[in-house]
């Protein structure tokens, strides 16, 4: 991810958005905009939810924003902006998406009311390898002999307003940012124009567009919303910086090891270099820990270290 500057942007972007400015009911059509552009379906948000993995804390974790949402049809959708590599991406993802479905089913509840989820992921890294930049998630159940996709049956496509037996499952989106060329061929194109460079599209016909120009012009904050803001792009560049070099510095000595346990040792000195360069930046012990992703009791250990061990 490069380098963010204020000059750079004419929109505030639409993480830093999520998290401040888009909870009110006011802010919703730009929610909806997104979505409905993204999902090829007329979607009405209703409201806000909050659950265990997106409750907001005093000290917010810079990698990832989680926005949770029910719409018309009171399905739940899930917005998440992620900025820095994890291995076990997908892994993550399946168990939010079962951890949500689970935790909005009342005790005792009959099945008939599990939620129909849309997880939604805005990724600034490469995840996986695909080309592409809108990959969609559908689970099919498929014959093996006959090759037919299974259907519901009359009743139930009646009850769930679905046709496919998959239908009744989460569904996936995950956006490769990093990956669009910035040539805005379509309306859901322009969305992600905007989602890359936090910019519009000199012409664009998306939902939910005319509403980011009105409502998240930067030059159109209050000089605290604009502190605030630059603050968090800061923060986002100091964490990149910490990272891209405690990932090299962790190569560099996994290489020279040539081991299990030489990796085990990079990845020591990385976390204690990050830790270490966070502190020399006069970043505070919890906001250290939220980006390093450890406890606060592990930074000051480190900090106290001489060499880090």
């Amino acid at each position: 991810m490069p380098k963010i500057t204020a000059s750079e942007r004419t929109y505030v972007s639409f993480d830093w958005a999520l998290k401040r400015l888009l909870r009110n009911k006011a802010s919703f059509v730009i929610l909806e905009g997104f979505l409905t552009e993204l999902l090829k379906q007329e979607i009405q948000v209703i409201s806000l939810l909050e659950s265990e993995s997106n409750a907001e804390t005093e000290f917010d974790k810079i990698n990832r924003v989680d926005l949770l949402c029910e719409n018309h049809r009171k399905e739940l959708v899930i917005i998440e902006v992620q900025y820095h590599r994890e291995l076990d991406y997908f892994q993550r993802i399946l168990f939010g998406a079962s951890r949500l479905i689970s935790e909005y089913l009342k005790r005792g509840a009959p099945y008939e009311e599990v939620r129909k989820l849309y997880s939604v992921h805005i990724l600034y890294f490469d995840l996986g390898q695909g080309t592409d930049y809108v990959y969609h998630g559908l689970l099919v159940f498929k014959g093996l002999r006959k090759g037919d996709v299974l259907g519901l049956s009359a009743s139930q496509r009646n009850k769930y307003n679905k046709q496919q037996a998959g239908e009744l499952f989460p569904e996936y989106y995950l956006l490769k940012i990093n990956n669009f060329d910035e040539v805005a061929r379509d309306t859901l194109d322009e969305w992600i124009y905007y989602l890359k460079t936090s910019s519009l599209p000199k012409v664009f016909r998306a939902q939910g567009l005319a509403e980011v120009e009105e409502q998240l012009n930067f030059d159109a904050m209050t000089p605290e919303v604009k502190a605030k803001y630059m603050k968090h792009l800061e923060a986002l560049n100091i964490s990149e910086s910490m990272l891209e070099s405690a990932y090299l510095e962790g190569q560099a000595v996994s290489f020279e090891n040539g081991k299990v346990e030489g990796k085990l040792e990079g990845m020591r000195a990385a976390q204690w270099s990050m830790v270490k360069s966070a502190a020399e930046r006069g970043l505070a012990v919890d906001i250290i820990a939220s980006i390093v992703d450890v406890s606060v009791e592990e930074v000051q250990r480190i900090l106290e270290s001489n060499d880090g061990q």
